[in-house]
């Protein structure tokens, strides 16, 4: 049985063709026309054609009631542009917004893990992240794929080394007490003292990379297991001494040399501009305003005398002058060594004659390395005259000037007999500190001697309990020598 067709399906089917299409379609389906025919009879193609047109005629009648009415039309399309460009801006809004939420949620990962500025004029390499593991691994010094894990292993904070390394023009805080020391020759030192937390980090860059990386044979200025009487042991017997001195060794030393030396080691510049930030800092005005404080940096980043890890930085930058020196020595026939800013040459009779060439050649090297020959120290010291270095007479062996022992011994008797009120000792105002520096210094030349006057100043002052020191009490010359792993080949030959 035929299913029956419901009111709205014929209703709809008569829409969608024709009266008599639908009547002559109903026929067939019903039985009651005759469907086996080889081909169409004419009524059924007219029935046809005639639905065709009728679905044209339509279509066309309704396109020109569109067109009859323009502003109709043209509100449609209107209201259809609308529609679309609203869909677009709210995907665009959609597709901004998740990627904004992406970036805010690298930029925390980011700011979990690294650092991305540090000041005006220093920022520039802190997206150079690439490493040279190869030597790093070969000098046996410590690897840091982000800052975090410089943090981490430095015992600190990120924001701790964030705020540690960032560079300030003008800052409320400052991270050296600054004080003057009076020269010997006159005039006076700065020292720039860091504070606890940036002491502590100047430390471990000493302990962890610069001490990892062994200074060249010449320099004895805070090596371990060096002093200034091995220094001077290399002059002692000498036809000739030769003293130069550079100027403003310290501060001659810039942050771009001081990054440049941590980059060379084999550390990413991101990582090279933070150890040099730490190890560096600008002259200051101290400017009051308001009961305010504020220091104004007035100069480049540069080595602060003063810091722990300024001497070994000194040592590392340099290597070539040290190599350079030696090699002239050997061409000349002198003996070179040096200790911190101090440089000392010796020669026997044949080489003492070559004296001018030297000192020309001095001046052309240290120009070449960067640095200034303090014209007003440079002495010569022949033999049958007292011969120094760094303190120390070496005219046949190493030893202590006898007037300053006898003032030192003549100190010590009027202190004991009249007390200390209104004594000095080399013009300093901590009288205890500067006799017991004295002590030492001689302790290291004549031990004996050392102790009896150590053994008087424990009776004046009180005797000095010793303590287990901490890693910030220990003095550079006195902490154990670290090799690196490179044992055939010395840090600069890697290099």
């Amino acid at each position: 049985m035929s299913e029956r067709l419901t009111r709205q399906q014929i209703y709809d089917r008569i829409r969608e063709t024709s009266r008599d299409e639908f009547i002559f379609s109903e026929m067939k389906r019903l039985g009651f026309w005759q469907t086996d025919a080889a081909q169409p009879q004419l009524s059924e193609q007219l029935i046809a054609k005639q639905g065709e047109l009728y679905r044209e005629l339509n279509e066309l009648s309704q396109k020109q009631q569109r067109y009859a009415n323009k502003q109709a039309m043209l509100a449609e399309m209107r209201k259809s542009r609308l529609e679309a460009s609203k869909k677009r801006r709210e995907e665009t809004k959609a597709k901004n917004e998740q990627r904004r939420q992406q970036k805010a949620e690298a930029w925390k990962i980011q700011q979990q893990y690294s650092i991305g500025y540090l000041g005006e004029g220093v920022s520039g390499g802190l997206n150079q992240t690439q490493s040279n593991l190869q030597q790093l691994n070969t000098l046996g010094l410590p690897h840091f794929e982000n800052p975090f894990q410089l943090a981490q292993a430095m015992g600190v904070s990120l924001g701790h080394l964030r705020f540690l390394a960032f560079n300030r023009t003008v800052s409320k805080i400052s991270h050296y007490k600054r004080f003057y020391l009076p020269k010997k020759s006159g005039g006076k030192r700065l020292i720039s003292a860091p504070m606890p937390l940036l002491k502590k980090a100047q430390y471990w860059i000493l302990e962890n990379i610069l001490y990892k990386i062994p200074s060249s044979e010449a320099a004895h200025g805070f090596v371990p297991k060096k002093s200034i009487l091995s220094n001077a042991q290399n002059h002692t017997g000498q036809e000739v001494v030769v003293n130069i001195d550079l100027k403003d060794f310290f501060p001659t030393i810039t942050y771009p040399r001081v990054k440049g030396l941590y980059h060379k080691l084999g550390y990413s510049e991101r990582i090279a501009t933070i150890l040099a930030l730490i190890c560096t800092e600008p002259e200051v005005d101290i400017v009051k305003i308001d009961s305010q404080i504020y220091y104004t940096a007035k100069s480049i980043r540069k080595l602060p005398q003063g810091a722990p890890s300024s001497p070994a930085i000194t040592n590392l930058i340099c290597h070539r002058l040290d190599l350079r020196f030696q090699g002239l020595g050997q061409k000349l026939g002198f003996n070179y060594s040096r200790y911190a800013d101090d440089l000392s040459f010796s020669a026997t009779s044949e080489g003492s004659k070559l004296v001018g060439q030297l000192l020309w050649s001095v001046h052309k090297i240290v120009e070449d390395e960067g640095f200034v020959v303090h014209p007003e120290k440079i002495a010569v010291m022949r033999k049958g005259t007292q011969q120094r270095v760094t303190g120390i007479i070496v005219n046949e062996k190493v030893s202590i000037d006898r007037q300053m022992l006898r003032k030192f011994r003549a100190l010590i008797h009027h202190i004991e007999q009249s007390g200390v009120e209104g004594k000095t000792w080399n013009n300093s105002k901590n009288l205890e500190a500067s006799m017991r520096g004295y002590v030492n210094f001689v302790s290291m030349i004549k031990p004996e001697q050392g102790a009896k006057f150590k053994t008087k100043l424990d009776t004046i002052f009180g005797k000095k309990e010793k303590t287990s020191p901490s890693i910030k009490d220990i003095s550079p010359t006195s902490l154990p020598f670290q090799d690196s792993n490179n044992d055939d080949k010395a840090w600069w030959e890697v290099v």
